[in-house]
C-alpha cells in the first residue's frame, strides 16, 4: 500500500485537467493519460523511496511501516516478506555492496545509523537483513566470479534471498570434536555431509552461504543453492523471541556443490581471512542499541504523563545517547576519546536493551505482561543478544552484571 506521504490524489488532478478553464495540450493530454493508467492500476503500487543517506525522511516513512507492521510477526508461521519487499522498494539493500557492484557503498558509521533506525522499528525484520547482507557480501567479495555475475542483480533488487550459514565455524557447536558440516574436495566440487544449526530463513532462500570443514581441518565458504539434491532446510526452530525470522538448520546428505559456488579456501580459519562482512561486530550492537531506542521512546512518551518516569526515562537517555556517539566515534576515528572499543560497546549495549526494555515493560504495568503489547515482545527480543554470536568475554561480562560481581 502506498504511503499516505506519497499518496497522488488523482481525482483532484484529473478535476484540474478537465476543469472549463483547462486546455489539454499534448503534455497535459499525456499526463491525464498517465494518471489514468496509475489509476487503473490500482493504489497499491509503491512510490519509489531510494534512501540514500541515513538522515533521508524517507527512512523515517520505511521505518513507520515497519513499526506498523510489527505486531504481525508474532503470529504463528510468521516471515517479513511484506516487510522486506518495503526495505527491497526503498533500495536499502544497495547501502552495503561497493557502486561497481550496484550498490550505494554506505561508510560504517552511516550504515550503523541505519541499522539503528530500522531496528528500533523492527528487530526481528532488521536482523533478517543482517542475515541476507552477510550472504551478499561474502558472495561479492569472494572467488567466484560466476556466482557474482548471476546472483548479485536481483539480490541487490530484492527479487531473491540469500542466507548465512557459519555460526559453527565461528561460536555455536565450538566444544565438538568433530565438525558439524564437513565436506570433500573433488575435482569438479565438494561433498557436503552434516548441517549447519542455526540459518535464518532458509526456507525462503535460493541460496545459503555456509562453511564446511575439510579432513585436514580446512575450511571452505560456499554458495550453497538450496535446490541441491541432499539439501533440506527447516522446519525452523520455534524462539523465545524473533521466530518469525525462521532460523533452523539446513542439512546436507551427500550434498555436491560445483566448485563455481566456491566463495573461500580451502584454507584454515576461513572466517579470519576477510571475506566480506565480519562476524557480531558493531552491526550487532547497533541493533542492540535500536531496540533499547524502542524502549527508551515508550517510556519517555509515558514519562509526560507520569512524572516518576521522567528520572528513569532521561537516564537511559543520556546513557544511550553515549553509547551511540562513541559507537560511531570508534567506527569513523577510533583513535578518538569518544570511541569505545567493540567489546565493552557489545557488554554495554546488552546491558542497555536489557535493562530498557525492563524498564518500559514495568512503566506499562500489567497491559505490558500480555501477549501482544510491545514491550513484552521487547523484553523477550533483548535476551537474543546474550546468544547472538556473542564472545565468551562479553557474555562473561554480563554474567557478572547480573550477578552483581565486579569484574
Amino acid at each position: 500500500m502506498v504511503h499516505h506521504g506519497w499518496q497522488i490524489d488523482l481525482n483532484l488532478a484529473a478535476c484540474q485537467l478537465l476543469s472549463p478553464n483547462t486546455k489539454l495540450t499534448g503534455t497535459a493530454s499525456l499526463r491525464f493519460l498517465c494518471l489514468l493508467l496509475f489509476n487503473s492500476l490500482g493504489p497499491n503500487i509503491p512510490v519509489p523511496l531510494q534512501i540514500t543517506a541515513p538522515d533521508d525522511a524517507r527512512l523515517d516513512e520505511v521505518a513507520s511501516r515497519l513499526t506498523a507492521l510489527a505486531a504481525t510477526l508474532e503470529h504463528p508461521d510468521a516471515w517479513p516478506a511484506e516487510q522486506l519487499k518495503i526495505c527491497a522498494d526503498a533500495r536499502v539493500f544497495e547501502w552495503f555492496l561497493p557502486r561497481e557492484q550496484g550498490g550505494q557503498f554506505w561508510s560504517e558509521s552511516d550504515l550503523l545509523r541505519g541499522y539503528v533506525k530500522l531496528a528500533a522499528a523492527c528487530l526481528t525484520t532488521t536482523f533478517v537483513i543482517t542475515q541476507r547482507t552477510g550472504a551478499v557480501q561474502r558472495i561479492a567479495a569472494g572467488d567466484s566470479e560466476q556466482a557474482k555475475a548471476e546472483l548479485l542483480p536481483d539480490l541487490i533488487a530484492g527479487h531473491t534471498f540469500a542466507t548465512v550459514g557459519i555460526s559453527h565455524l565461528t561460536t555455536s557447536r565450538q566444544h565438538l570434536t568433530r565438525p558439524v558440516l564437513e565436506a570433500i574436495e573433488h575435482n569438479d566440487g565438494f561433498l557436503l555431509n552434516g548441517y549447519s544449526p542455526w540459518v535464518t530463513g532458509a526456507e525462503f532462500a535460493q541460496h545459503v552461504v555456509v562453511g564446511a570443514t575439510l579432513p585436514d581441518a580446512r575450511q571452505v565458504l560456499i554458495c550453497l543453492p538450496t535446490i541441491t539434491p541432499g539439501v533440506t532446510t527447516g522446519p525452523s526452530t520455534p524462539l523465545l523471541g524473533l521466530s518469525a525470522s525462521r532460523t533452523g538448520p539446513v542439512r546436507c546428505d551427500q550434498a555436491f556443490v560445483p566448485r563455481k559456488w566456491l566463495l573461500a579456501g580451502p584454507i584454515h580459519e576461513v572466517m579470519k581471512q576477510g571475506v566480506g562482512a565480519r562476524t557480531g561486530g558493531a552491526q550487532t550492537s547497533a541493533l542492540a542499541i535500536g531496540l533499547a531506542t524502542a524502549a527508551i521512546d515508550f517510556l519517555k512518551q509515558q514519562s509526560l504523563q507520569r512524572g516518576d518516569l521522567a528520572d528513569p526515562a532521561n537516564s537511559l537517555i543520556a546513557e544511550r545517547d553515549a553509547l551511540f556517539t562513541g559507537m560511531l566515534a570508534q567506527a569513523e576515528n577510533p583513535s578518538s576519546p569518544l570511541a569505545i572499543s567493540s567489546h565493552d560497546l557489545r557488554v554495554r549495549a546488552n546491558s542497555l536493551a536489557l535493562r530498557a526494555s525492563q524498564a518500559a515493560l514495568a512503566a506499562a504495568k500489567g497491559a505490558g505482561y500480555c501477549l501482544g503489547h510491545p514491550t513484552g515482545r521487547w523484553c523477550r527480543e533483548a535476551l537474543f543478544f546474550l546468544v547472538w554470536s556473542c564472545p565468551a568475554p562479553v557474555l562473561q561480562a554480563n554474567l557478572c552484571e547480573l550477578a552483581c560481581i565486579q569484574e
